[in-house]
This record gives C-alpha cells, structure tokens and sequence, in this order.
C-alpha cells in the first residue's frame, strides 16, 4: 500500500497547492527566540514544510517552560540544554528535509542584521519589547516582513508587518514600557493554551507570506483572551498614514543604532551586573511588591526592592529610576534575562 506524502493533508487544502508547498520549501525564516511562542512556532513551521528555520535564544531549559513550550522535556532540563539546541534536535527528528540552524546567542544591534540579512520572514518568538523594537527596526531597514506576538495570562496579540505597506510596532506601541509597569509571564503566569492559539495564528500569517498570498495578510491587531473566549481585530489601515511614525515614516533606527537598548555592567569582585533600562522613570516600588510577592522573597523600603529568588540564590535590587542589580551571576544575558522576567522591559 502507498503511503500518503508527508504533506498529503495539508496539499488538500483549498488555498494550498504542489506550487505553494514548493514555495514554502524553498523559504527561509529567522525565529527570535524559543520559549513559549518559540517552540510551537518551530514546531508548526517544521511540520508544514518550511526549507529553512534558523532558531536564535540565549537561554537554557528550565522545569518551569515545561508548561507551555512544547518542543521540551525533563530530558533537556536535567541537561541543562540550550533552548535552540534542544528545539533543533528535536526538530530534526520531526521533519530531517528541513534544514534547522540553532544558535546560542542574545540577539542585539551588532548581530541582528546577521541573523535577518538572509531570510524571507523573521517571527517574533521572544519576551521583551526591546528586542521586539530592534526586530522592528532591522526589519524595516532591510525591507524584511515580521510578524510580532506577544502573550501574558490568557490573552495575547498578533500583528504582521510589510515594511512600506502596513503600520509598524512603533506606530502601534511608541515606546518600550516603563520597568514595572506592565505585567511579564512570570508575574501574571501564562496559560498554555493562550501561547498555542498566538503562534498557531503567527504560522498561519507565515504561510501565507512564504506561499505567495501576500495578499491575504489583513491589516490589523488581533486580540485573543482564551480564558474569556473573546477574539478581536482591530483595523490599522490607516495607522501608518496617521502615526507619523519616526521609525517606518522617518527612518528613525535608534534600537539598529545602538542608540537604545539595556545597559548592563558587571561590578567587579561582586558576583552582580548592573543592568539599566533604556528609559528610566519613578517606579512604584509598592506596585512591583504586590506583583512579586509570591515569586519570592521581597524586602523592601522606599529606596529599593529586593527580590530573593529560590533558585541559585539570586538576588535582585531594583531601584526606583529602573536601574537594577542582579546578583549571582557575572553573565550579563543572564542578567537581562532575569531583569525582563521579572520586572519587564
């Protein structure tokens, strides 16, 4: 008996054909980060057919991810694996006609033209709206579609990109979020299911791009709150004309530049980086309390907070213009890392 072709299913589909499976097979795509987002990203991408998946993340596996990012398991935690490294193994196994590059690197201004300069399409799969401003920047630059997603509690957001055709991130989000004011997976927790419906939607955006039906990408936001069970689609055909947007309208690439971005420093002798956000403000110590009580132990007065973490006797101080002091590590992504989980870029 003749087996069914690996894409068999998928070829049976009204809008899909031999040409736009051979379309996709032949495209290439940079994946910024491999977390929740990340994995089922991957996942999908592999499984339909794309040609080629370049996976960057500058981080580990840990037991908490085995919640939501699908691409793990306790073999990979027990490892101490690299995140891109343990997603691209199993990629591999999943589909081995696709070719999977993984790199073990903190995305930034000096590297990000590398790692987008040769693909068709880079997707957002990371956690913090600094990178998701550089993405939109290199994007912009080098004429690049992206599609940015993002996912906290239940809800979560979605919009793709054409650089020159539709609104960009900075047109919709001016500016990154004060440090504290908005609430990250690890204060508000996330839901498995939320994660799944985002980047199930990010995939379908991606496949239309990569199979030539460009014309089928809506102009708009979407909004999915799976625990409400409310979906919306917030129209912005007109925001790029309207926005006067200094990045898609001005050329403005502070983030490409270098010209924004955290700062961080490690302190000598201290086992600590000093990490400073890009925009400094007054932060409510009082509010970032009450969020990351039950994270750990928070001790604080109405200079700083510090938040003692259960897990390789972490520390964090954060002071009340942002600026923070990671302690426990001399690695400055680790820092990053820790500053965006819990207090927020």
């Amino acid at each position: 008996m003749t087996q069914p072709s690996r894409y068999s299913k998928q070829l049976l589909f009204a809008n899909w054909d031999e040409d736009r499976q051979r379309m996709l097979g032949e495209s290439r795509v940079f994946l910024c980060g491999c977390g929740a987002l990340g994995t089922v990203v991957a996942d999908s991408l592999v499984r339909a057919g794309v040609g080629f998946l370049r996976i960057v993340d500058r981080d580990f596996v840990e037991t908490s991810n085995l919640q939501r990012q699908v691409l793990f398991d306790e073999a990979d935690v027990a490892s101490g694996m690299p995140k891109a490294i343990a997603a691209a193994e199993k990629l591999r196994r999943i589909n081995s006609e696709v070719e999977v590059e993984p790199v073990v690197a903190d995305v930034d201004f000096r590297n990000v033209r590398d790692f987008a300069g040769d693909v068709d399409l880079i997707v957002d799969g990371t956690d913090n709206f600094e990178v998701r401003f550089l993405l939109n920047d290199a994007a912009l630059e080098l004429g690049k579609p992206w599609i940015y997603a993002g996912v906290v509690g239940s809800h979560g957001q979605t919009m793709t990109i054409l650089p020159g055709e539709t609104a960009c991130l900075r047109c919709l989000v001016t500016d990154v979020p004060e440090p504290g004011a908005a609430e990250t997976c690890d204060t508000a927790g996330v839901l498995g299911p939320a994660v799944n419906v985002i980047a199930s939607l990010e995939v379908v955006a991606a496949l239309k791009l990569l199979s030539g039906q460009r014309d089928k990408i809506d102009p708009v936001l979407t909004v999915v709150d799976v625990w409400d069970g409310t979906l919306r689609r917030m129209n912005l055909g007109n925001l790029r004309d309207s926005s006067d947007c200094p990045a898609c309208q001005h050329g403005e690439r502070k983030w490409l530049d270098g010209h924004e971005g955290s700062k961080t420093t490690v302190l000598c002798g201290r086992n600590a980086v000093q990490v400073s956000p890009t925009k400094r403000g007054e932060l409510s110590l009082d509010d970032l309390a009450k969020r990351l009580g039950d994270v750990g132990e928070v001790r604080s007065n109405a200079y700083l907070l510090k938040l003692v973490l259960p897990e390789a006797d972490r520390e964090i101080t954060v002071f009340r213009d942002g600026r923070a002091i990671v302690k426990g590590t001399e690695d400055e992504s680790a820092a990053r890392a820790l500053y965006s989980r819990y207090v927020g870029f």
